[in-house]
């Protein structure tokens, strides 16, 4: 089984991992952006904004990538901090969503 941490490439300088870096970034940002759509859906679809945050669904998604980074070879303890400071920025613009919509504000 290939796991992405064998995907990481050596790299000779720092401008090699630049550009790595680089390229991950083109293919993250469009899945973040849509990430935070679903946020939107979410504040859309809820009721009462007691329900923006869930701390049972934050509890399984940090279960989940702890698992699938120690499945992919990397640390989960980094990636359970980097989801955290996520879920916190997307709880954030969840809530935000929720008043606007509610408001009826453009987005």
């Amino acid at each position: 089984m290939t796991r992405a941490n064998d995907a990481v490439r050596h790299c000779d300088t720092l401008g090699d991992v630049r550009r790595a870096i680089d390229a991950l970034d083109d293919v993250l940002v469009p899945l973040l952006v849509t990430r935070a759509g679903y946020m939107t859906e979410a504040a859309r679809i809820k009721e009462t904004s007691d329900q923006v945050r869930d701390e049972a669904r934050i509890a399984d998604i940090v279960r989940r990538v702890r698992a699938k980074a120690q499945a992919e070879g990397g640390d989960p303890a980094l990636m359970e901090v980097l989801y955290r400071a996520l879920m916190e920025t997307c709880i954030a613009h969840e809530a935000h969503e929720f008043e606007r919509l509610r408001a009826g504000a453009a987005p």
